[in-house]
């Protein structure tokens, strides 16, 4: 048996390896969609995963017409609600100059901002935003999210900004007018069929040694009291250790963007409607470490970064090489 040929193990593209900056994700990049005016992002909770049984609409595969298996993640979406909008202006860079706050907020908004006062009104700072109109480059809504209407138990919201979509900045200011101090679902955003890009942070697994960081192989039983260490640490000149050798440190809790993912279906409050058929999105039970779904959510196909209960971030699609198709696949079986 000759030589394997591969590369080395763990890949180096996702260096440095550290701990993400807070538990759910930060998104600064938003793809260009100009076609209609829209927020270009949803999140939801992780409830767990399943799998379904759907026939495969892709022309180009070799499954095509015919019923194949698929496993699934259930993410519960329940509304968003715009507390307030946010203008930047193109100054070396993006840089926020004008905020708008609605008058009335949720009140479980205080367990994440518990000093939180609104000094100017509604109506006046959209006028400033409208007199302000040429300077604006980019529009985004600051939304809280309301983790009671989900099935899980927990109180205190998240607060994220969303960028809105369109191509006419006079459009997108009075749409994000319209969406201030309401609720905003997932089906205004998302439709069945489509791909996104699922970004989140993934499960922290502590500081773990090179095999299960890099995933590098066991020495051999005859190494000098060590086998779970890389074999030579480098040459002796240069007199330093370089960034490419696998070494131990913090394994889990990244953050990681996966593209293109499929929504299969999206429902409501926790029912799923598929060829004429009603029944539960949550088994028997309930999702282990979650519960029950109780609000809007979506069925991705594939799996999701995080464990169970961690907030996920949904985004258009920022590399999508083809079309989105028209509707979703015809499901035949949901494990439930």
């Amino acid at each position: 048996m000759g030589k394997k040929n591969r590369p080395r193990r763990g890949s180096l593209g996702f260096s440095p390896r550290k701990r993400a900056s807070r538990i759910y994700p930060r998104v600064s990049s938003y793809p260009e969609v100009k076609e209609k005016i829209g927020l270009l992002g949803f999140v939801g909770y992780k409830a767990g995963c399943s799998h379904v049984i759907i026939v495969d609409d892709r022309e180009t595969s070799p499954t095509y017409m015919k019923e194949i298996f698929s496993a699934v993640t259930i993410i519960e979406t329940p509304p968003l609600y715009v507390c307030g909008v946010r203008a930047y202006v193109n100054e070396n860079g993006l840089k926020s100059k004008f905020e708008v706050w609605s008058n009335k907020l949720p009140p479980h908004i205080n367990r994440k901002v518990p000093n939180l006062k609104i000094k100017d009104s509604k109506k006046h700072n959209m006028d400033r935003i409208k007199e302000n109109i040429d300077e604006i480059r980019e529009l985004r809504v600051i939304c809280c999210t309301q983790p009671k209407i989900a099935g899980i138990s927990k109180k205190k919201p998240e607060i994220l900004e969303i960028k809105i979509g369109g191509s006419e900045i006079g459009e997108i200011v009075d749409y994000a007018e319209k969406l201030l101090g309401n609720e905003v679902k997932v089906q205004d955003v998302f439709k069945d069929g489509q791909y996104i890009d699922v970004i989140g942070v993934t499960k922290g697994k502590g500081f773990q040694g090179v095999v299960k960081r890099w995933g590098v192989h066991l020495l051999s039983h005859k190494a000098r009291k060590r086998r779970r260490e890389v074999g030579s640490l480098g040459s002796w000149h240069p007199a330093k250790v370089l960034w490419t050798v696998p070494r131990p440190g913090q394994t889990g809790f990244h953050r990681r963007t996966e593209y293109n993912k499929r929504i299969l279906r999206i429902g409501e409050a926790g029912v799923l409607k598929f060829d004429g058929v009603e029944q539960s999105v949550t088994p028997k039970g309930g999702f282990p470490h979650y519960g029950v779904v109780k609000s809007d959510f979506v069925i991705v196909q594939g799996s999701v970064p995080g464990p169970s209960k961690r907030l996920i971030f949904l985004r258009h699609p920022i590399r999508l090489l083809k079309p989105q198709p028209e509707k979703g696949p015809k499901i035949i079986f949901y494990k439930s």
